[in-house]
């Protein structure tokens, strides 16, 4: 599995309503942190790969069990995840591969399991946000390239490319990135995971209570 993460100085940033800055930061830590937790308690995932190039991220989920890959090319998001598939093909040539967004802090192993277990029925398959517009997870298998196409209307570009979506029922927690104080709200309401729990609850008031 990769997980791709941007430098927390400048992730969230449509968290701006919700929280300030600092704030925000260590919110894109947490979701991190509970996403990467629940992906390696997934019993379909073999290991993680966090590719980033901040270094209080790397040391954090590294000490989780992920492992850190430096985003060599430095040129945007859906680079890094070609970069990082090829890395995990590099401990492990023909290995199945996928991709998984950094911000899912209600994400539940056994949901990530259901999902993971349809994508493998492809050569390669997605599956949308909550909103039907972007991507949350993209999967390739043995022999077959990742091809991303993240950002924006991304699950427009995934279906276009060949893709298979995903269209399973009962996997919100899968679905439900969080880029705004509506979303984290969402999440509050399906059930955050313990790191964004916990920050959450001393942050909330300072940030003005957006998750009600």
């Amino acid at each position: 599995m990769v997980v791709p993460l941007k430098p927390l100085g400048r992730a969230k940033s449509r968290l701006a309503g919700a929280a300030e800055p600092p704030v925000r930061r260590r919110l894109a830590l947490a979701f991190a942190e509970d996403t990467v937790a629940a992906a390696l308690a997934c019993p379909a995932v073999r290991d993680v790969s966090v590719v980033t190039d901040d270094p209080v991220a790397a040391r954090a989920l590294g000490a989780l069990g992920a492992l850190v890959v430096p985003d060599a090319p430095a040129a945007g998001l859906n680079a890094a995840l070609a970069y990082g598939a090829a890395a995990v093909r590099g401990r492990r040539p023909g290995a199945p591969v996928a991709t998984l967004n950094a911000d899912l802090p209600a994400l539940r192993p056994g949901e990530l399991a259901r999902v993971l277990a349809v994508a493998g029925e492809f050569p390669r398959a997605f599956l949308a946000d909550a909103a039907d517009i972007g991507t949350t997870l993209l999967s390739a298998g043995p022999g077959t390239e990742l091809r991303p196409a993240f950002g924006g209307a991304s699950r427009r570009r995934h279906l276009s490319s060949g893709a298979v979506e995903i269209r399973l029922g009962g996997v919100r927690s899968v679905r439900l990135d969080v880029d705004t104080g509506d979303d984290l709200r969402a999440a509050g309401e399906l059930g955050l995971g313990p790191r964004t729990a916990g920050l959450w609850a001393v942050d909330a008031p300072a940030a003005g209570g957006a998750c009600g």
